[in-house]
């Protein structure tokens, strides 16, 4: 039988969590301790959108000692409210890679409107803010940006793909603010999970030579791979 459990799970404090595709609707979910990008536990067959299923990923860890104080996450909304329920009182930082990414794509590379291309110019700052006066710095600029444009964006009909991207762009960015800047208080919080991303990408490197086997194998297969190669 392959490995499950990992030792000293009540020693793991600042986690990354996150799930990808293997080919859809395959998908995996792994978790990675934040200090040392090591992968703690994973799960073939499991989706990221599935109450169930990541209720029960969870409660099988809970069930052998981990009791984290921080996850790292790309912001999924049905992971945040399993994790959020599960762990009352855990903080939650938001992947700053992830949202520069998605605000990004949504204000366009060239976009045509000053109140995006001020927008575009907030998301380009998302990942640089490494001290508290850049944090503030960037909160200030929001503070602008919304009451020159944010409101007016907010109470026009929707009038295009284009609007419509923009007017989500900032929907997103109020809504993580919240949980964007816990790093800075905390060292060990991960502000990416840019861990887990590499870590995926070499994992679907070596899946790829083993495609063939039926889904018992590939289960067993996949907890052989986290068990054997943590990092």
């Amino acid at each position: 039988m392959p490995p499950t459990a990992y030792s000293n799970l009540g020693q793991k404090q600042s986690l990354i969590f996150d799930g990808t595709f293997l080919h859809r609707p395959v998908s995996i979910v792994t978790l990675m301790d934040a200090n040392g990008n090591q992968v703690i536990s994973g799960q073939y067959g499991v989706s990221e959108n599935s109450e169930r299923q990541l209720i029960k990923f969870f409660k099988s860890l809970i069930a052998k000692g981990l009791n984290p104080t921080s996850f790292t996450v790309d912001g999924n909304p049905q992971a945040i409210k399993i994790i959020r329920g599960l762990w009352p009182e855990i903080v939650i930082q938001r992947c700053l890679v992830h949202i520069q990414r998605q605000g990004l794509m949504w204000c366009r590379r060239y976009p045509k409107t000053a109140s995006a291309r001020k927008l575009r110019d907030i998301f380009l700052r998302v990942t640089h803010i490494r001290k508290k006066e850049e944090r503030d710095e960037f909160l200030t600029l929001i503070i602008k940006w919304e009451q020159k444009y944010g409101q007016d964006i907010l109470v026009q009909p929707e009038r295009g793909r284009v609007f419509s991207d923009i007017k989500r762009a900032r929907s997103m960015l109020i809504k993580a603010l919240p949980d964007m800047f816990h790093y800075l208080d905390d060292p060990n919080i991960s502000f990416t999970t840019n861990g887990l991303e590499s870590y995926f990408s070499r994992l679907k490197g070596h899946y790829r030579q083993h495609r063939g086997l039926c889904k018992k194998k590939l289960e067993s297969y996949f907890n052989w791979y986290f068990f054997y190669k943590p990092k």
